[in-house]
């Protein structure tokens, strides 16, 4: 049966990259929801790594352009976010893991607030408009293979 749902949940995320339905999604919805990053780790290549063999950008100018590339990412975020009325009124904490397609395309990018950070409402609001903002969104960069991207962030109305 373990087997099983691993087949299916597998075909799931598979289904998802090929139609290209991006998710924005809370860590601990993506675990109820039978994606925990866990899993989708084992899908997608580290962008960096302490082992360069084992990342997807591995000279320290691909890792400077990725570099760039996803600042710009949170960029355009916080653009598009602003411009949809959004406002996070207090610098706010978190952390994010993006899981991005060749082509630079978004399949999956889990976030993470402490609580109390948040308002249900407020992260509510954040997550539609994230799942809006990464539905047509390309990464300034390409790669030879799926890649994964994390870190911690603040984002506030500045």
């Amino acid at each position: 049966m373990k087997k099983l749902l691993l087949t299916i949940t597998f075909a799931a995320l598979t289904i998802v990259s090929v139609l290209g339905q991006s998710r924005a999604l809370t860590f601990q919805e993506a675990e109820k929801q039978g994606i925990p990053f866990q899993k989708l780790d084992s899908l997608y290549k580290s962008a960096i790594h302490s082992d360069a063999t084992l990342a997807v950008f591995k000279t320290p100018d691909q890792q400077t352009e990725l570099q760039h590339a996803y600042v710009k990412l949170l960029q355009d975020l916080g653009t598009y976010l602003r411009d949809n009325n959004f406002k996070w009124e207090t610098q706010v904490r978190g952390a994010n893991r993006i899981y991005m397609q060749p082509d630079g395309r978004i399949d999956y990018f889990l976030f993470h607030f402490p609580e109390g950070q948040l308002t249900p409402e407020k992260e509510q609001q954040f997550t539609q408009l994230l799942n809006r903002f990464i539905r047509n969104y390309r990464f300034a960069i390409t790669a030879p293979e799926k890649f994964a991207q994390c870190s911690a962030v603040r984002y506030s109305d500045n």
